[in-house]
């Protein structure tokens, strides 16, 4: 059972920043500042509810992978609000240069134990995380993209642009599809499955961190770690993810996001 987890909270959060949606004063001051974690969402930001999900998972201790001048992340968790069931560690990513390099800025952290990565602007069901970190190898959810936009708050056209899983027949990752084109879209079909970038990995995975060359926004992807990772012999498990995903990457999805979690506690 995996108990750690790097939890990527370090974006710039453009697509936030942008748009002119209804929000509270704070929602907007959260917003402007690109802090997707730390959005107001029922007078909790929304990290407390992936940090909740975590903990009800089983996870017990947390790297929390942030700029340095995140300042309001630590007062919550450090000063104002510690969490009770899980610890939470700051690593400092000095540059936003992408997910894979916010995964090496976590390497001492983890002390070569098998953790789990998930972003900070993703709420996973707990179910999927717990399978997650029962994995004895390498692995991930595999959602379905009619499932994402039925059970969650995934626009269609949004899901059209997440990365496709191309599978065996055993459930393992032969590679991924980022951005597909229209066409590999219309093969793959609505039930085609897709990574929501909710990773188990083991200390090898540092290593195509390192070595995976620059995207086309010129940032150094997780998801192409990974595809060269597969390239290169490392297997990776996929199991079926089911359940609601909430994704807060626009202002737009702020009041999706609110209905959905009316009524929930977290408790970090």
């Amino acid at each position: 059972m995996t108990s750690r987890a790097i939890v990527l909270a370090r974006g710039l959060g453009r697509r936030m920043q942008a748009g002119n949606s209804p929000l509270s004063g704070e929602q907007r001051a959260a917003a402007d500042a690109g802090l997707k974690p730390m959005m107001p969402i029922g007078g909790r930001p929304f990290l407390d509810y992936v940090l909740s999900s975590l903990a009800d998972a089983g996870v017990l201790a947390v790297a929390l992978v942030v700029a340095p001048d995140h300042d309001a992340i630590r007062r919550r968790y450090v000063t104002d609000c510690p969490p009770s069931r899980i610890r939470i560690d700051f690593v400092e990513q000095t540059e936003p240069t992408g997910t894979a390099a916010a995964v090496v800025s976590a390497e001492s952290w983890t002390s070569g134990e098998p953790f789990l990565v998930v972003n900070g602007d993703n709420l996973y069901p707990a179910v999927v995380l717990r399978e997650l970190a029962r994995q004895e190898e390498a692995a991930c959810p595999a959602f379905r993209r009619d499932e994402l936009v039925r059970d969650g708050n995934i626009l269609v056209e949004r899901v059209q642009e997440f990365a496709l899983l191309d599978l065996t027949d055993d459930g393992y990752v032969l590679g991924i599809v980022e951005k597909p084109s229209a066409a590999r879209l219309a093969t793959a079909g609505s039930t085609a499955c897709v990574s929501m970038n909710c990773w188990r990995f083991d200390l090898r995975i540092f290593t195509f961190c390192r070595e995976v060359p620059a995207s086309a926004r010129n940032e150094f992807e997780l998801p192409e770690a990974v595809g060269l990772a597969i390239a290169r012999g490392v297997t990776v498990k996929a199991f079926r993810g089911h359940g609601a995903v909430l994704d807060l990457s626009t202002r737009g999805d702020i009041a999706a996001v609110e209905r959905r979690l009316a009524g929930v506690t977290p408790r970090p």
